[in-house]
């Protein structure tokens, strides 16, 4: 079936007259006068590892049946990836459509997004959509982004205390109704920068907040009711969930749903991701209510892998800071943090219906870069010459092959190449890993031995990949503790020299 017909019986049956639609150079759609362009749903989860959607069928426990139907309704990527381990330059790469080290954002701590990245709530709304942006945004300046800190409040104390006494005029300019939202409902607990509340009240600048109950529950709400102002016409929604992340906290109505003995972090992370899911089964139902179901396009991911923190402890829930969040990468090696498959490779969904046919499960690579490539694509957009992905509706609408490609990450003092199945990885003081990722996706076989010329290759790629960064230094430097005990953790690296288990950071958390 030709791309052009589906998304002409898509757009016919929302409703829409339609007077044409036809491929473009650059493979964007222009639409005729009559043409109402589709709604684009993007859903970005946080700290959600690979395993935990009951469609995955590697979890037993957890239950996900409104996502399990979006998936049956779209399409399951088994290979789907982030362009980072970590909250900050993973999102970063999505709302770019860039690798985040082309403009030196490789880390928590080396932001905030720089002003002059475009956004692709920046492309679409100059496109004529209205934008809105829901919770977490972490691109923002934080608390360690040492240079911003350095510039606005020079002196002694530490970044922290710094940071705080920054006045909040300064940060505006980073927050989300500053980088091309026309309506946001930001924040993270309870605290939110709004342009409308839950009640209905609209605001004519953003306003501050507060919120009361469970934050998954005042997101959804605030998704929803996005949707009821701007139903009736073109709109991009980034619904970005602060779950399954720490803190952990959850209310009686989810927790319910998972009796039982369990780990309690791990009764909290499943009640965090059914109240996910319920959501997203709200988003779906206004989407059909309104009747444009079948003239949005949604994709559901989460930021980077589960933070297993070693050994999933399951320490007391008052603890708020970093450590396992309950969430599960079965059977993936590695965590957040990690350029193993456990630490970059997500759930990755994608569903419109009526153009994208349902029930699909694929095992071609992708990678978020490709979420702003495709919708700049179906809001009729030329893809720009900076955009690192791809277009994926001709793959997921007539069955087309992605163009061949190479995947790049880095990370602290990491480096990984994906190409075709072959994985390259890389750290600080080893020699390079390769895994055949169709056959050991667990990363288990280091086949670098039998394969050399492989690593020649992957490694050359690496470089010439490397060079195009801002910083383009070698694997050398301060390599973080938590990373040397990964990788003698997961990969039986052994310990450098004058580093023992005394030292081993995660032995402390919770205490």
């Amino acid at each position: 079936m030709k791309m052009t017909k589906l998304i002409l019986d898509g757009l016919m049956l929302a409703g829409c007259a339609v007077a044409a639609a036809k491929p473009s150079e650059g493979g964007a759609f222009v639409a005729g006068p009559a043409r109402t362009s589709p709604n684009i749903v993007v859903i970005f989860t946080d700290d959600h590892g690979y395993a935990d959607l009951s469609c995955m069928g590697l979890e037993t426990d957890v239950k996900t049946p409104n996502l399990d139907r979006f998936a049956g309704e779209g399409v399951r990527f088994t290979d789907g990836y982030v362009t980072a381990p970590q909250c900050g330059p993973s999102r970063a790469g999505l709302l770019t459509g860039r690798y985040q080290q082309r403009f030196g954002y490789n880390h928590n701590g080396m932001g905030p997004l720089p002003l002059e990245q475009k956004t692709l709530a920046d492309r679409l709304g100059a496109a004529g959509y209205k934008t809105g942006q829901v919770g977490k945004w972490h691109l923002e300046p934080i608390a360690n982004d040492a240079a911003f800190i350095n510039k606005n409040a020079p002196g002694e104390g530490s970044l922290r205390d710094r940071y705080n006494t920054i006045d909040e005029e300064i940060f505006k300019p980073y927050y989300p109704f500053s980088r091309g939202f026309q309506e946001t409902f930001f924040g993270y607990e309870h605290d939110y920068w709004v342009t409308y509340d839950l009640p209905g009240n609209r605001f004519s600048e953003p306003k501050k907040i507060q919120t009361e109950g469970d934050r998954i529950d005042r997101q959804s709400d605030a998704a929803v009711r996005f949707i009821d102002y701007h139903h009736d016409k073109p709109f991009f929604l980034y619904l970005a969930y602060y779950a399954p992340h720490v803190p952990l906290e959850s209310s009686k109505k989810y927790l319910d749903r998972f009796p039982g003995d369990m780990s309690e972090r791990r009764r909290m992370a499943l009640a965090m991701i059914s109240a996910i899911d319920d959501g997203v089964g709200r988003i779906m139902e206004r989407l059909e209510r309104y009747g444009i179901d079948e003239n949005t396009l949604i994709f559901f991911i989460s930021d980077n892998g589960a933070p297993l923190k070693l050994n999933m402890r399951d320490i007391t829930l008052e603890y708020r800071g970093g450590a396992w969040d309950g969430s599960k990468n079965t059977p993936l090696r590695g965590e957040k943090g990690m350029l193993s498959e456990g630490g970059i490779r997500v759930p990755f969904l994608v569903r419109w219906k009526g153009t994208i046919p349902g029930g699909q499960v694929m095992d071609t690579p992708v990678i978020t870069l490709d979420v702003a490539a495709t919708a700049c694509a179906v809001a009729g957009l030329q893809k720009p010459a900076e955009f690192d992905g791809e277009n994926l509706l001709p793959m997921l609408a007539e069955g087309k092959k992605l163009p061949e490609r190479t995947l790049y990450w880095r990370f602290w003092e990491q480096i990984a190449v994906r190409k075709g199945d072959w994985k390259l990885l890389r750290t600080k003081g080893h020699s390079p890993f390769l895994f055949n990722l169709s056959s050991d996706k667990e990363e288990t076989k280091d086949l670098s031995g039998a394969f050399p010329e492989v690593v020649t290759d992957l490694q050359h790629r690496a470089d010439v990949w490397t060079k195009e960064l801002v910083s383009n230094a070698p694997l050398t430097g301060d390599w973080p503790l938590q990373g040397i005990f990964w990788y003698q953790h997961y990969f039986n690296v052994p310990l450098p020299d004058g580093v023992d288990e005394s030292m081993n950071p995660f032995s402390s958390i919770g205490r």
